[in-house]
């Protein structure tokens, strides 16, 4: 057994010993996105550096806190916040939570995230369902793994689920929510892409561009999740002769707008 696989096992059991209940669903909150967690009933919080093994977020908007509650009678689990590869943190860190999560037993995982908009059709403000992505990151949480957390040669051919995807799908229908599906390309920041590689990733095959998720969604495939990804389009990232500066504050206000849309889709889901 890898020191790693050992150390999410830990992590594992010190959480049980404080909250014995089977998570069935987790959501991970990514920038701006933290105030559109669901309402929890009989829920638990613990801070991220109260778990063996999770260190403190150090980005703005992550908040560091992981709430256990029900929601239909049914476990949840709310991040509200993660780490990333630009933190210096290691693929391996950056997948911990989603490893704890599958420890304690979750079957399906939304993760979130905010994005700029590579596709011309899009605009700050919608939601893309995340239908795929490519990892120009350079990293997999799953190097120097063995078999101990699921198969190291996981098949991330159907990555998202098409059932949480067509949910998702109906859920928006009826609520006037801009939505698109497309791939979403992970960089690993955290300076923002040049003109020349937005264009690049673009040609590629790329709808959005971020800097999270890729790692997440490799390790919740490793442990056997249902994946859905949501990406909240905060800025136009097309590289063209209108190319703008992009500012946290437009992001962040972007991320607000899509996070209203993205609240009927989760509420939907769980």
């Amino acid at each position: 057994m890898s020191d790693f696989s050992q150390l999410i096992q830990a992590a594992a059991m010190h959480l049980r010993t404080l909250e014995s209940r089977v998570i069935d669903t987790a959501i991970i909150l990514g920038s701006g996105l933290g105030d559109i967690a669901p309402s929890l009933e009989n829920s638990t919080e613990f801070s991220y550096q109260d778990i063996p093994g999770i260190t403190a977020t150090s980005v703005t908007s992550h908040h560091g806190r992981i709430s256990i509650g029900e929601i239909n009678q049914r476990c949840i689990a709310v991040c509200q916040g993660r780490h990333h590869l630009y933190e210096g943190y290691s693929a391996q860190q950056v997948a911990m939570m989603v490893y704890l999560l599958g420890q304690l037993g979750t079957k399906k995982i939304i993760i979130t995230n905010a994005a700029g908009a590579l596709n011309t059709n899009f605009r700050p403000g919608d939601i893309m369902l995340i239908e795929d992505h490519i990892n120009f990151t350079g990293h997999n949480p799953i190097v120097g793994q063995g078999d101990d957390l699921g198969n190291r040669f996981t098949d991330m051919s159907r990555a998202y689920c098409a059932d949480l995807l067509s949910i998702a799908e109906q859920a928006i229908e009826g609520h006037h929510i801009n939505y698109h599906k497309g791939v979403y390309s992970g960089v690993m920041g955290p300076s923002l892409e040049t003109s020349a590689e937005r264009r690049m990733l673009a040609k590629l095959g790329g709808d959005a561009v971020g800097m999270s998720t890729i790692m997440e969604v490799i390790a919740a495939n490793q442990c056997n999740m249902q994946v859905l990804g949501l990406s909240a389009i905060t800025n136009m990232a097309l590289g063209d002769d209108q190319q703008q500066v992009d500012t946290l504050e437009d992001v962040l206000r972007h991320a607000a707008i899509a996070g209203e849309g993205m609240k009927k889709i989760i509420a939907a889901i769980l």
